[in-house]
Parts: structure tokens; C-alpha cells; sequence
């Protein structure tokens, strides 16, 4: 399937997802244009990660399209949606390592999953793309031996491997210290900007928003009851985001 890659924008409409009695999100419409970085913000249940998910088709909206790079993807085949998903990066909250398969094993399993490049091809791009997230000197690690800071590196170094246009991290900061998070942030940012790569960073850490944000979109019950630059957002005057913002600085 050919998809469009100079249109590689993601928008969502009158997206609905519900788990039993419980509605998630109440048809949000979301668009991210190339080479944005979006946040999205808002208290834990209010569909942030959920979204992500279904963007990536790991679930199933209820109502409503999602469209990735100009194709409405919410209905299609396994067999297409994985071409698709290609093109998609995804970063788990915590960082979601294969336990059995060292650094280096894990930024290859995409490779080896999706191309046909040989080991040689596969261990020359790993090299190079875990010296960009300065992980190069424990390629032979397990995850077990390794920090929280450094399985992040290691699973945006595997979000990224595959070139995609568009990347989707979940929390990508939580339960790491300042000095951390600020590191990972920055690195995202730079990753982000060399490769001209789309970004919806699901996040509760506001410094990060002041690192990363191009635009912001807070979700409540459901949702979007603020969306705008993030001098736009914290000039609200709903009660809500005021007191979101503040109580998260």
C-alpha cells in the first residue's frame, strides 16, 4: 500500500471510546501538521495513553477516523495497518523492553522484523543509532542492568529505528529525576528536529511541555477543553487549566 509521506500530517475525528460503562474519550478532534510537536496533558483517566493506542491501532475507536498520512487507517486490514504502522514510532511509559534481549538486541527487533537488511546492514545502523542516544557503551546489557534513564534511550533509540514520521511517547519522563528528564527531553527535541519527525508526547511533567511544545491539548472526562501554543493555554481563564497548571508546576 502507498501511502502519502509529503502529507505526513495525523487527524483525528470524532473519536469515541468507551470500556464497558465507562466513556473515555467523548469525540475528540485532534490535527498535527509535519514536523510538530504536540502534548497532550490532563489527569490520569482522561484517555491521554488510550488515544495514543488507538492511533497506533493496538485498540479500536468506538466512532470516528484516524487518518495517518492521508490515509483513514481505523478500518483497515492487519496486513495494510502494519504497512502503516511502519511509519509510526511508540514509546511505552516504561519503556517496554523485551526482558530476554540485550540493548542491542532490542533496537534491532524491528529491523529484523520489518526489512530485509542483513546483519551486518542491521548492526550498523544499531551502532549508530544507539551512539545517538549515547547508549553505545551497553549495547551488550540486558535491560535488568541498565537505569530507568537508560531504558528510555533504549527504547527511543528502537522508536526510531525504523525511520518513522511520526513518533508517539507515552510519559517518556516518568519516575526519572530532573537532571533526567531534562536530558531525555533534550534528546527527543534533537532527535526530533534532525529527522523533521512528527511528535504527540503524552506527558504530566510541565517543564517538559516548556522543552518540547509546539502546541498543547488538555483533555478532561474525555474531552479537549483547551488546545493552543503554550503562552495561548496559560493565558486560560478555564478553572480547570488554571488549576491543572499550577498544581503540576
Amino acid at each position: 500500500m502507498e501511502l502519502n509521506d509529503t502529507n505526513s500530517t495525523l487527524q483525528v475525528k470524532s473519536l469515541y471510546k468507551s470500556f464497558g460503562a465507562q466513556t473515555v474519550l467523548n469525540g475528540i478532534d485532534l490535527k498535527v501538521t509535519k514536523g510538530e510537536i504536540v502534548t497532550v496533558l490532563g489527569r490520569s483517566g482522561s484517555g491521554k495513553s488510550v488515544l495514543l493506542k488507538l492511533i497506533i491501532g493496538l485498540q479500536k475507536p468506538d466512532e470516528g477516523t484516524i487518518e495517518l498520512f492521508g490515509t483513514e487507517v481505523t478500518k483497515l486490514p492487519l496486513s495494510e495497518l502494519n504497512q502503516v504502522r511502519k511509519k509510526l514510532g511508540f514509546l511505552f511509559q516504561q519503556a517496554a523492553l523485551y526482558d530476554s534481549l540485550s540493548v542491542e538486541e532490542n533496537v534491532a527487533f524491528p529491523l529484523r522484523r520489518h526489512t530485509d537488511l542483513s546483519d551486518a546492514e542491521i548492526s550498523e545502523q544499531v551502532q549508530q543509532m544507539l551512539v545517538r542516544v549515547d547508549m553505545s557503551k551497553d549495547l551488550k546489557k540486558m535491560p535488568s542492568e541498565i537505569s530507568g534513564g537508560m531504558k528510555k534511550r533504549v527504547g527511543l533509540a528502537r522508536a526510531l529505528i525504523l525511520s518513522p514520521k511520526i513518533i508517539l511517547l507515552d510519559e517518556p519522563t516518568a519516575g526519572l529525576d530532573p537532571i533526567t528528564t531534562k536530558e531525555i527531553d533534550e534528546l527527543v527535541l534533537s532527535l526530533q528536529k534532525e529527522r523533521e519527525i512528527t511528535a504527540i508526547v503524552v506527558t504530566h511533567d510541565l517543564s517538559s511541555v516548556d522543552r518540547l511544545a509546539d502546541r498543547i491539548v488538555i483533555l478532561k472526562e474525555g474531552n479537549v477543553i483547551v488546545e493552543g501554543k503554550p503562552d495561548e493555554v496559560k493565558r486560560s481563564k478555564d478553572p480547570f487549566v488554571i488549576e491543572f497548571m499550577e498544581l503540576n508546576s
